[in-house]
């Protein structure tokens, strides 16, 4: 099983900014957003974060990122899956 250590990040001038393994809750919206292994970009809104004494959070269900496209060759929408796994206490752990 492959893990990663997160990292939480504030955000600045009231924007947030994020890395590779970085999550933050942006002040503009009050979402909590993430950047999962491979640079992936998903909003955690649909999601339960629980923050931590230590400030890591821990968020439920899974974390599904993923992409949708159109197929030329099908002709229809594709969705592939980018990153799925979890954050709990601020570690990464791929499904």
């Amino acid at each position: 099983m492959k893990t990663w250590q997160g990292k939480r990040i504030e955000p600045v001038n009231g924007e947030l900014w994020l890395k590779e393994l970085e999550y933050g809750k942006d002040p503009r919206d009050n979402n909590w957003y993430c950047s999962a292994p491979g640079k992936h970009l998903g909003g955690l809104g649909k999601h339960t974060v629980t923050e931590h004494e230590d400030g890591t959070i821990t968020v439920s269900p899974s974390i599904l990122i993923s992409t949708t496209r159109w197929d030329e060759n099908s002709q229809k929408m594709e969705r592939k899956q980018l990153w799925h796994g979890y954050l709990e206490r601020g570690i990464w752990r791929e499904v």
